[in-house]
């Protein structure tokens, strides 16, 4: 049976990340307050508690107070930080008075953004580093000398991207000494394309589909790990206060319903583990620091390995509102 690729590079086996975007408060200058630790502190156990082991953060998320609270936890838990995966990411810049909203890839702003995340976490280095979305104005040789610095500082142990094609990472690869482990997407029951790409070769149909083509096999290829932003959807097959659906969206619901039902476990864990039934591992990176739901995701793997490929193609064939061709 195939390992995860970070398994089979020796950083984690745990499956499934826990996203920290919600640490913090709010995205604003407002000052941390002893609630928005007590709430990540409570998230951080909860997880911890089902075996997740890996936090996936970034420098913008809650304009740094997500890491800056996470680093209270850590001073706070001493002997918390040997015992997880720290992953972030860098290269989004807010708007400013230098210009506006922009992705800076520089040799500077990526240690820079490093040190910062550091400082914030209160930690001497990260387990995994992430560009987090590609800057058109990159220099490759100026990548590469950050990541060897990086790397050569002990500040980063590994690195990767985040919503990549397989061109673009192939391109970074070729400068780069240090392997790239980590790809990050958006990819759930409610955004197809990662499948519908492969499936729909040689299909009218396909012709919209709209996703980096063979960035999958890529991935596979290379032991490249695939990880999924909102993995969950935003809880529209989960959650019970989601607002107007569409017929689509409204009988994917009422399957994963009734299987988790059947199965006895929770509805978080069939959407999870529908994903996580693919052949290429992917790792799904949970936003929620609502300690329920967190919870409601222990069973995930667990389903993963029990789902049928009928089970499967089910819920993906709902999902997608029509047959396959």
């Amino acid at each position: 049976m195939r390992v995860m690729p970070l398994e089979k590079r020796g950083i984690t086996r745990t499956r499934i990340l826990l996203g920290c975007m919600g640490f913090g408060g709010g995205w604003n200058a407002d000052p941390i307050t002893v609630e928005d630790i007590v709430r990540a502190e409570e998230a951080i156990d909860v997880a911890l508690s089902v075996g997740i082991t890996m936090f996936d953060h970034a420098d913008i998320y809650t304009m740094g107070k997500a890491e800056a609270v996470f680093g209270k936890i850590l001073r706070k838990q001493s002997n918390l930080r040997e015992k997880i995966i720290i992953q972030s990411k860098c290269g989004i810049r807010f708007a400013d008075e230098k210009g506006p909203g922009r992705y800076d890839f520089s040799e500077r702003h990526i240690i820079q953004s490093v040190d910062g995340s550091l400082q914030r976490l209160g930690v001497d280095y990260l387990d995994v580093l992430l560009l987090h979305r590609p800057d058109p104005l990159m220099d490759l040789e100026e990548v590469s000398s950050a990541f060897q610095q990086l790397k050569g500082s002990g500040k980063v142990r590994y690195f990767g991207v985040s919503n990549m094609n397989k061109a673009q990472i192939h391109l970074l690869q070729t400068y780069c000494e240090v392997p790239l482990v980590v790809n990050q997407l958006e990819m759930s029951l409610n955004k197809l394309d990662w499948l519908d790409q492969g499936v729909l070769v040689n299909q009218k149909e396909g012709i919209s589909t709209h996703f980096a083509d063979g960035l999958l096999e890529h991935c596979m290829i290379h032991n490249i790990q695939i990880q999924a932003w909102s993995p969950l959807a935003k809880g529209i097959y989960s959650r019970e206060d989601k607002g107007h659906l569409s017929e689509v969206e409204i009988n994917t619901r009422k399957l994963v319903a009734k299987m988790a039902v059947e199965k006895d476990t929770t509805k978080e864990a069939i959407v999870l583990g529908w994903l996580m039934r693919h052949p290429i591992k992917i790792q799904p990176v949970i936003g929620t620091i609502n300690p329920e739901r967190i919870k409601n995701c222990e069973d995930a793997v667990r389903q993963s390995e029990l789902m049928t490929r009928e089970e499967w193609y089910a819920l993906y064939v709902t999902a997608r509102g029509g047959k396959l061709p």
